[in-house]
């Protein structure tokens, strides 16, 4: 019997006394479920500080997830930003660790060449670790654009995506526009100079990333979206198809 590819989930954290009396794990089953769907075998993570645990662990890995969650720190890509948009950031109740775990993450999967997959915060720690930056507050910064925090509709497509022509999101899904849910109030500002836009709403908000042409030597795999397709993948074959195409990459990894 084969084994399944395992792939090194980075969940969100809860806060001291939320359940118990020390930070603990949280981790939506809608990625457990959407990565079992294509037989994958998900690996949460949470509490890993030093290099050498989590290069441990991401050489264990047949890929990463980064998952969603509270806001990328600000001091991380704009240390001269305005206290009325610092006070927009929703923290991590950890003091930044997990932010300084992603970016430990992001180098060891490009160091041991890994495939990823990043979601919403995900998508955007992604873009940090690279030298890009967010944007703070889109009703802030973008008072034109769309609502992006439906939290209404989690599981709801209620807005589409233009997907780059030729681009991997477009191939992937094999669609031109994708309908997707919204869940966030900031999102990818200055793009890391090594990464493409795969998809944009109407708005101009990039919704997708993946790694320039020139750059796709340096990760078998590598997709960022800003929605959940986790949440979506059960009913919609596009999402699942996200998916899919990571387990393929995992799995031909797993071979070498």
């Amino acid at each position: 019997m084969r084994k399944r590819p395992l792939i090194l989930v980075s969940p969100s954290v809860e806060a001291k006394g939320t359940e118990f009396d020390d930070m603990s794990l949280s981790l939506s089953q809608r990625y457990e479920r959407a990565l079992l769907g294509v037989g994958l075998l998900p690996w949460p993570v949470l509490s890993l500080s030093s290099r050498e645990e989590l290069a441990a662990c991401v050489h264990q890995a047949d890929g990463v997830l980064l998952t969603g969650g509270e806001d990328v720190h600000p001091v991380l890509y704009d240390q001269k930003m305005p206290q009325r948009l610092r006070k927009k950031c929703i923290l991590t109740p950890d003091g930044g660790a997990r932010d300084l775990r992603e970016l430990m993450l992001v180098d060891e999967v490009f160091r041991q060449r890994k495939p990823l997959l990043a979601i919403c915060r995900g998508h955007q720690i992604l873009n940090v670790a690279l030298g890009g930056t967010l944007i703070a507050d889109i009703p802030t910064q973008l008072p034109a654009a769309l609502n992006h925090r439906r939290m209404d509709r989690r599981s709801a497509k209620v807005h589409d995506v233009s997907l780059t022509p030729g681009g991997l999101l477009a191939k992937i899904t094999g669609k031109r526009v994708l309908g997707v849910n919204s869940t966030h109030h900031q999102a990818v500002g200055r793009l890391a100079g090594i990464l493409a836009v795969a998809g944009r709403s109407a708005d101009g908000v990039i919704e997708s990333m993946q790694l320039k042409p020139a750059a796709a030597r340096l990760l078998p795999f590598l997709l960022s979206v800003q929605f959940h397709p986790e949440r979506l993948a059960d009913r919609h074959p596009e999402h699942r198809a996200i998916f899919a195409a990571f387990a393929k990459a995992c799995a031909a990894k797993q071979k070498k």
